[in-house]
Parts: structure tokens; C-alpha cells; sequence
């Protein structure tokens, strides 16, 4: 979570329990004191979300399972579509897909939490017992961590949590060096040999960013360790840090608690500074409690991100029923305040995606949830195409506001690629100057989303093929230079170098196409790209979907699948 004041009005995010392990979530955010109420909901919605988690007004973020059913706990303004009067909100679901509504759950009613009930995460007791961590706001506005619990366990629905008498459990002090306000954000609980429970919190001090680590026999009495699990310098505040167990030899999810030779550890953070979230792969030492990162692994723009478009305040959760972990992230706004406020809402929930450990045992591998695909409707295939140098080809018969689409690329003439200048070493940057108009050999060619009659809007999605030393490059850029006439949004655009062996691998993309968002991966999910985005001509029955390339050289297209979707059931 962030009390901390930014430029950005944003967070959303989590605190989902499953099985063995759970979320929590949150990151940095204004508080607009003066523009809470909402007006009723406008009827014309073209930017509402079909599938993704959403409320049906206001500012929201934020996800557990608890026999057998999914809980979303998620941080909600119930007053307006900004940030302030914040619950926790909570839905329930029996597939990650459809989601049904409950009264909140969480809300300031102690001292320990009076100023704000903010992110945190939920565990499994050994007993089935689920537990909360959140952080609180105190009246010397201090962020603690307190304790939350069921009041009913026999309700599978868990819709009355009461708190901790005794809250908070852990509270900053001058005796263990703690700043007051950069202490928030309780990860899932895991237990160690020693059957000693473990936990960190987000911190810093001065530039470094902290993973503090607390300690404790009960659960009720937590002992702040001598030094963090891991810590870097130039970072500044570590938000929602998020430190999990992932199998080498397995695609099966594993435990939160597991420790052994079987593993490695990843320890993700949200830097409150930039707005970025980086993952780094591991060794946990659980004798001296200490995260050792791999050789290379960092916590910078060098270092590896879950997705490196709009996606912050991410957590994962052990889904112990289908033995997988999941990842959840908050998707924030692109448009400004007052059309924030205008429309009625703001924030919403990514598709929950499965996460995996690559062979290479390098980086992640993420894919959205199976059960998603229950959505697909009326697809539409073709395969073995040839796609010139300069073409669009439409891609019929979909509804290209609301889609699933995967398509896979052949290419030849990798010689003819052009060549990696050495300086080009910010992916970002070289998608900003190289977007979807700016031609070369191999590259740009993928796919143009929520594109209007005549291209005057879309969003393209596509690859460039740069022949770098002794190997080949791939470029994956989301471009929204053209996905809106209106000149107010965010337009970012967004890269990142695929790790792709092109001689033995296929080139593939998938996106998720939502109204208003772009969920992308690429190379079957070894490199992820959420856009955000709020056209005016490509909406409803004026959005197109097209296959192109606009490189000199001929591609192929391999195989092409395209599925309209249907609407989720959400609140």
C-alpha cells in the first residue's frame, strides 16, 4: 500500500487468499479530498471492461481460496472514482471468471487502523484457519500491521472478519529504526523447519529499499529479525514486496512454504519512485533468513518486470486445489481525473495469469488462467498465410472490442534483418522511435487492435527482428501513439526484448482485448505488456481487428486464432 503523495492517483490491489498462501496488495496514490461523490453512472460505457474484474462504479483495487471458493478482497471507494474512503470491498467466485458481490469487509473501526484500512495479505493457518494482515493507519498516522480473522468459518462465503483486540502486532519505533511512514504492505506468511512463522514488509531507508523480516512462533507475537530478508541500495520505498517458492523441474505451483534444493525463490517489489514492479530469481538462505538474488538478477530497468506496460501492486497466491500459482495485478487509469470522474470509475483487476519458472531458469513464464477461455465464442481460424510487406489483412467475423487472439509467425530472410546499433539497449525508448509506421526488413508486423474504419485510431501490437552479435533480437512493442483521437491520455508507449531463439522457436503474440484494455504476451508468455487505452472511433460496432506488417520483407502467418468473448458475470 502507499500513503506516500505522487503524482499518481493509483493502487489497486489485493489481498487474496488461497490455500496455503495469499495476496496483499497496494501502492501510491493522491487522495482528492474534494471530489469524492459520483454522480450516477453514465449509460454509454464504451470503456467498461466485459471480463475484467471491475465494480460497477468508483475507484477500486485489489483478491483468496477458501474451500473451494475464490475470495477477491479488494480496496474500494465507495463514495467516488478516486482515491479516499477506502474499504475492503469483497466478491466471491467459483472460477476466476464470474464474480459475485458481498458487503465489505475490512473497514477503520480501532485505533491501530482509524486513519485507513490499506493493503496487506491473507494465510493459511495449519488448522485451514485464514488470517489477514493489513497495514493501518494509527492516529499519529503510522503505518502498523494488524491481524483480521473470520468471524463464521462455517460461512464458506467469510463475509464477517473481526479484528485483533490487541492490534496492532507490529508498529515502527525508534528502537528498531523504522520510518513511520515507509512500513506497509505484510506478504503472504510462510513457515520455515523451525516451525517459526516468517513475514516481510515493505520499507526504506534513505535510497535503500528494505524487505524487513519479522518473525514468530504463534502467529500473535512477531519479533523484527536483525536485518532484512534482502535490500538494495538506489531503489527508495519497496512496496507490495511478494516473495514465493517456484518448482525448477515442475510445472506444478508449489507451496509458499516450500524450501529446498527442488526451488528457487523470487522476491518481486513495486518501487514507489517509478511505478515499476521488477522480479528477481534466487536462492533463499534459510539459515541466516537471507533472499540472495542470481547473478545478473536486479531490481532495476536492467532487471526483469512481470509486465512492462500498465500493471503495478501485483501479488501472487498458492492455489493449492489446482496445485498452481497465480499472479494477480492492478491495471490503473490512462485517462485524466475528471474523465475518470465523468465515466463514474477507475482501476481494474488484470486477468489472473499462472505462473511458471522458464527452463532456461532465468526468468517467469506467465499465461492467463485456463479458465478464461470458457469465454471464447464463434471463433475464427486461418493458417499458412502470407502476409506482404505493407498489407493489413482484417480479421473477420470477431468482436474486436471484446476478443482473444493468438497468432503465431514463420519468418525467412533473417539475414535481412536490420542490424542492433549497441546504444539501442532501452527497449521502451526503441519502440517510442521505431513505432508501428516507421518501417525496416522484419518489423513492424502483429497485430492492430480496437482499430477504427481507415486506421485514424488503433493500438498496434507487434515484432521487429534486429540482428544483434551473434544472435537475433526481438523487439515486442504496444504502441498507443494512435489509439485515441483525444489528446489528453496517457499514450505511452511500451517494449521489452523478447528472449526468443528464433531458429528453433515460433514467434508467437496473444492478446486479451477488453474496450479499453490490451493484455499482450509474448513468446507463449515470456514477456507480457498491458495497455490501457480510450478510443473514439473504434468503439462497439466501430472497432476492426487486422493482421499486418508493415516491414519490407514477407512474413507468414503460421496459424491465427481469434475468438469473440463473452460477458463475464461481475457484481
Amino acid at each position: 500500500m502507499a500513503i506516500s503523495s505522487s503524482s499518481w492517483a493509483l493502487l489497486f490491489f489485493l489481498a487474496i487468499l488461497l490455500s496455503h498462501g495469499v495476496f496483499k496488495l497496494e501502492a501510491s496514490h493522491n487522495v482528492y479530498t474534494n471530489l469524492q461523490v459520483s454522480e450516477s453512472v453514465p449509460a454509454e460505457q464504451p470503456y467498461r471492461t466485459s471480463y475484467h474484474f471491475q465494480p460497477p462504479k468508483n475507484w477500486i483495487n485489489g483478491p483468496m481460496i477458501y474451500k473451494g471458493l475464490y475470495h477477491l478482497f479488494y480496496q474500494y471507494n465507495l463514495k467516488g472514482a478516486v482515491w479516499g474512503n477506502i474499504v475492503w470491498a469483497h466478491s466471491t467466485s467459483t472460477d476466476l471468471v464470474n464474480w459475485t458481490p458481498h458487503d465489505p469487509a475490512i473497514y477503520p473501526s480501532q485505533p491501530s487502523d482509524i486513519n485507513g484500512c490499506w493493503s496487506g495479505s491473507t494465510t493459511i493457518l495449519p488448522n485451514g484457519k485464514p488470517v489477514i494482515f493489513y497495514t493501518g493507519i494509527d492516529p499519529q498516522n503510522r503505518q502498523v500491521q494488524n491481524l483480521a480473522m473470520p468471524k463464521n468459518l462455517s460461512d464458506p462465503f467469510l463475509r464477517e472478519w473481526v479484528k485483533l483486540t490487541k492490534n496492532p502486532l507490529m508498529a515502527p519505533a525508534q528502537t528498531n529504526r523504522i520510518n513511520s511512514s515507509s512500513f506497509r504492505d505484510p506478504t503472504t506468511a510462510w513457515r520455515g523447519p523451525d516451525n517459526r512463522w516468517r513475514i516481510i514488509i515493505g520499507s526504506k531507508r534513505d535510497r535503500r529499499g528494505l524487505a524487513i523480516l519479522y518473525r514468530s512462533r504463534d502467529f500473535l507475537n512477531w519479533v523484527k529479525a536483525q536485518h532484512p530478508l534482502h535490500s538494495a541500495k538506489g531503489n527508495g520505498m519497496w512496496e507490495c514486496p511478494d516473495f514465493f517458492p517456484v518448482a525448477v523441474d515442475s510445472p506444478i505451483g508449489v507451496d509458499t512454504s516450500v524450501i529446498g534444493n527442488k526451488v528457487k525463490h523470487v522476491l518481486k517489489v513495486s518501487l514507489d519512485d517509478t511505478k515499476h514492479e521488477y522480479y528477481t530469481i534466487g536462492t533463499y538462505a534459510i539459515k541466516k533468513d537471507k533472499y540472495i538474488p542470481d547473478e545478473g538478477s536486479v531490481e532495476s530497468d536492467a532487471g526483469l518486470r512481470y509486465d512492462y506496460g500498465k500493471f503495478y501492486a501485483s501479488k501472487t497466491f498458492f492455489d493449492s486445489v489446482k496445485r498452481r500459482r497465480i499472479l494477480w495485478g492492478w491495471i490503473n487509469e490512462s485517462s485524466s481525473v475528471n474523465d475518470d470522474i465523468n465515466k463514474g470509475w477507475a482501476g481494474v483487476q488484470a486477468i489472473p495469469r499462472t505462473l511458471l519458472l522458464d527452463k532456461s531458469g532465468k526468468q517467469l513464464i506467465q499465461w492467463p488462467v485456463p479458465e478464461i477461455e470458457k469465454l471464447r465464442i464463434n471463433q475464427v481460424n486461418f493458417s499458412n498465410k502470407l502476409l506482404k510487406g505493407g498489407s493489413v489483412l482484417k480479421v473477420p467475423k470477431v468482436t474486436a472490442t471484446q476478443a482473444d487472439v493468438e497468432i503465431s509467425f514463420k519468418i525467412s530472410g533473417l539475414e535481412k534483418a536490420e542490424v542492433l546499433d549497441p546504444t539501442w539497449t532501452n527497449p521502451q525508448i526503441l519502440c517510442s522511435q521505431k513505432g508501428a509506421s516507421v518501417k525496416s526488413s522484419l518489423g513492424p508486423f502483429g497485430l492492430l487492435v480496437l482499430a477504427s474504419n481507415g486506421l485514424k485510431e488503433y493500438t498496434a501490437v507487434f515484432f521487429r527482428i534486429f540482428k544483434g552479435h551473434n544472435k537475433y533480437v526481438v523487439l515486442l512493442c504496444s504502441d498507443q501513439s494512435r489509439s485515441s483521437l483525444k489528446q489528453d491520455n496517457d499514450k505511452t508507449t511500451y517494449g521489452v526484448f523478447l528472449n526468443v531463439d528464433l531458429v528453433h522457436e515460433t514467434l508467437s503474440l496473444r492478446s486479451l482485448i477488453d474496450h479499453s484494455i490490451v493484455e499482450s504476451f509474448g513468446g507463449k508468455g515470456k514477456a507480457c505488456i498491458t495497455a490501457r487505452v480510450y478510443p473514439t472511433l473504434a468503439i462497439g460496432d466501430g472497432a476492426y481487428l487486422f493482421a499486418f506488417n508493415n516491414g519490407t520483407q514477407d512474413v507468414e502467418i503460421a496459424n491465427l486464432n481469434a475468438w469473440s468473448m463473452k460477458k463475464a458475470k461481475i457484481n
